[in-house]
Formats: structure tokens, sequence, C-alpha cells
């Protein structure tokens, strides 16, 4: 039988984490919908690979090593200063582009998902925030290969794969798209 830790891991693996995936993807596409390359244009793109790369760097480290304080210090920045750009997102896409509904439920999950993970990492290594909590860092900074891959040696190659064609790739284009339109906007000023 499973633990209760297993369980909430088990979650993060093959719900959250491609749930967060999926949304992005929706996100992307209601961009492409609005032509952002004509709108908010490539600025706001490029916001958006901050973030995504915000989030991925402590997945990454959760799924490759043992949590640790470091590992949770780095998880709590990202997610506080993912939030500060997806805040500054909104603040600078609204009056250049419209906004859907559609999209605006993509960034609700885009939001809440990073919390949520936080918080089950946090539950399910309570003696690390503890420690963190009580300055008690010594012997804390440092990087530990996990003994064992979470959701077994495929999962991770899988994961990176559905993240590389719902994700990078269209982000990558939009971000091309963007450039695109932003050296042909400049070459039609000159």
């Amino acid at each position: 039988m499973l633990q209760t830790s297993q369980l909430l891991i088990q979650l993060m693996l093959y719900v959250f984490l491609p749930l967060w995936g999926i949304a992005g993807f929706v996100d992307w596409c209601c961009h492409r919908a609005t032509r952002i390359e004509q709108t908010s244009g490539l600025k706001e793109s490029l916001i958006h690979s901050l973030m995504g790369i915000q989030m991925a760097v402590p997945i990454l480290l959760c799924l490759l090593f043992k949590v640790n304080v470091l590992i949770m210090l780095i998880c709590i920045a990202a997610w506080l200063a993912h939030e500060a750009v997806a805040h500054y997102d909104v603040h600078y896409a609204a009056p250049k582009r419209h906004i859907s509904l559609w999209e605006m439920h993509a960034h609700n999950y885009l939001a809440t998902l990073p919390l949520y993970m936080l918080l089950l990492i946090a539950v399910i290594n309570y003696p690390v925030v503890v420690k963190l909590l009580t300055f008690n860092w010594q012997g804390e900074f440092y990087l530990q290969r996990m003994p064992y891959a979470h959701g077994g040696d495929a999962y991770l190659p899988y994961y990176l794969g559905f993240m590389a064609i719902v994700c990078v790739l269209p982000y990558m284009e939009e971000n091309l798209r963007c450039l695109k339109a932003a050296l042909k906007q400049r070459k039609v000023n000159s």
C-alpha cells in the first residue's frame, strides 16, 4: 500500500505537472488567437518564456535531487518571482490586447498549480521546512541526487518530451513570430 507522501508525489507527477503544461499550451493558443505579435509583441512573449524558466528550474531540481533547505529556498524564491512576473505580464498585456475568458482560466491554473505543488513539496518534506523555519541550515546547501527516479526511470524523459511539445516548442514559435513582427515593424519605421 502506498504511503500518503508517495500518493502526493504521484498526484504531482501525473496530474499537476501535466495539467500545468496543458494550461501553458492553452495560454499559447490564446496568445496566437489574439495575434500577440501584432499587439503586445516580443516583450510579452519573452515574459512568458521567463515565467516558464522560473518554474522549470524548481521542477527539475525537485525531480532530480533530494529536497533540502537549499532546494526549498530556490522553490520559494522561484514561486515568488513567478508571481511577480505574472502580475506584471497581465498589467503589461491587458491594455494592449484582449485577454479572453479561456486565457484567464489558463492563467488561473498557471498561477495556482505551482503554489499547490510548492505546498505539497513542503508537506512531503516537513522536516526540511522545520529546518528552514528554525534556520537550522547547516549542511543543507548541497545537491544530492535522488537515489531513485520519481515516477520510474522513464518518467523524466517522457515528461520533458511532453513539455517540449506542449510548451517549449510553442513558446519558441511565439518568440520567433514576435521577433519577426518586431523586425518587420522596425524596418517599416526606418
